[in-house]
C-alpha cells in the first residue's frame, strides 16, 4: 500500500493533466483518473517491475479514458486554469487551445503524452501499444497541422 501511494503521488499531476486534456472535462478527467488508480491499486500486486509504475499506469489511464469516451457524449466546455501555451497573449493562447482540439483523438493523445506528461516516443509507443515509428510520425505530423492552422 505504501509502495503504491509513494509512486502514485509522483505520477498524480501527470495523470490528471493528461486526463484533462484528454477528456476536456475535468469532473470526467478526475473520474477517469479515480478509475483508473482503483484498477492500479487492485492489480498492483501484479506488477513486476515497479520501475515500470509510470508507463503501466499511464497504459491504464488511456484505456480508462477511451472507455468512457466511447459512453460520454462530449460537451465543449471551457478547461479553465489549464494553459497549453505559456505565453501571456490570451489570444495566441486560445488558438493553440483551439487546434489542439481540432486534432483527431489519437494525435490529441500523443501530443499530450509528450508534451504535457514528458513522455519519450518509445513510453508513447508502449503505453498504447503502437509502432515507435508510428508514434514519432503522428506527433511529427500532428504538430506539422497545428503550426499549418496557426499559420492561417
Amino acid at each position: 500500500m505504501e509502495e503504491f501511494m509513494r509512486q502514485y503521488e509522483k505520477i498524480y499531476p501527470k495523470l490528471y493533466r493528461t486526463a484533462l486534456y484528454y477528456m476536456r472535462n475535468r469532473q470526467e478527467a478526475e473520474d477517469a483518473v479515480q478509475d483508473a488508480v482503483l484498477a492500479a491499486y487492485e492489480k498492483f500486486y501484479q506488477l513486476r517491475d515497479k520501475e515500470k509504475f509510470d508507463n503501466w499506469m499511464m497504459q491504464i489511464l488511456v484505456n480508462r479514458c477511451r472507455r468512457r469516451m466511447k459512453t460520454w457524449f462530449r460537451k465543449e466546455e471551457d478547461i479553465e486554469g489549464i494553459s497549453l501555451a505559456r505565453e501571456e497573449d490570451f489570444a495566441t493562447a486560445s488558438a493553440v487551445k483551439q487546434v489542439f482540439l481540432e486534432l483527431k483523438e489519437e494525435d490529441r493523445l500523443v501530443v499530450s503524452l509528450s508534451v504535457f506528461g514528458g513522455y519519450t516516443s518509445e513510453e508513447i509507443a508502449r503505453i498504447l501499444g503502437k509502432n515507435h515509428s508510428t508514434v514519432r510520425s503522428r506527433y511529427r505530423r500532428a504538430l506539422q497541422k497545428m503550426r499549418k492552422k496557426l499559420e492561417v
